[in-house]
């Protein structure tokens, strides 16, 4: 029973703008990079609020999850990254549909700015069952 350290990569999200993996899986877990409002065809950030930006991150973490052969269900825990706190009742209000039960452990920071200029940033850390 070796330790494996395996990258995942999809077109389903937005690919990496620096010197990091979407995700990467060790073992059973699969730890999913920082995901921003992009959208993954257009290669642009998309369109709409802080309502808006936060599905697109859920779907872009979805997408990276699916392609470790997860599911959102599976995640234990996230870290949501902010720059406006004011923002927050909106964030939850989109993130509860991707966790609508037993959602994951979580982390809400007000930074003072991220990637392209975007208001919400996203990571999580999910677990792969063993087929």
């Amino acid at each position: 029973n070796h330790m494996q350290k395996k990258i995942i990569s999809t077109k389903n999200s937005p690919g990496a703008i620096g010197p990091y993996s979407q995700a990467v899986s060790f073992n059973n877990l699969i730890f999913v990079s920082g995901q921003i409002p992009i959208d993954p065809v257009s290669g642009e950030v998309v369109k709409g609020g802080i309502y808006e930006q936060t599905r697109q991150v859920l779907e872009n973490v979805k997408g990276i999850l699916e392609a470790g052969g997860t599911l959102m269900q599976n995640v234990l825990r996230t870290t949501i990254f902010l720059t406006n706190m004011d923002d927050y009742s909106a964030v939850n209000e989109a993130y509860a549909q991707y966790f609508p039960e037993n959602p994951p452990a979580r982390s809400t920071i007000q930074v003072n700015r991220l990637p392209k200029d975007v208001n919400i940033e996203i990571d999580a850390i999910a677990f792969t069952v063993s087929s």
